[in-house]
């Protein structure tokens, strides 16, 4: 891995918010946007940049589903990103 991926990778990592949307999906193998952010107490707009931010470093995967998109956490994770889910 690329110093450059894994800071991208490790500043995903690097808020309470994301932690706990990982959290979240550790526990539930998939969430609507809508589902997330009712648990972690954020609003819809705000959870979906972390899950973006999320999404584009591999740590979650997602699934459009008519209008709703569905998040998992993604099965081609970083070696760097299994290590950390492991703490969480």
């Amino acid at each position: 891995m690329r110093e450059k991926e894994l800071e991208r990778a490790l500043k995903a990592f690097a808020n309470r918010r994301r932690l706990a949307i990982i959290s979240y999906l550790k526990k539930t193998p998939e969430a609507s946007v809508g589902e997330i952010a009712s648990e972690i107490n954020l609003s819809l707009k705000a959870t979906s940049k972390h899950l973006k931010i999320l999404d584009a470093v591999d740590i979650v995967e997602k699934e459009q589903r008519s209008l709703q998109i569905y998040y998992r956490l993604s099965k081609e994770q970083t070696p760097v990103a299994k290590i950390i889910l492991t703490f969480l």
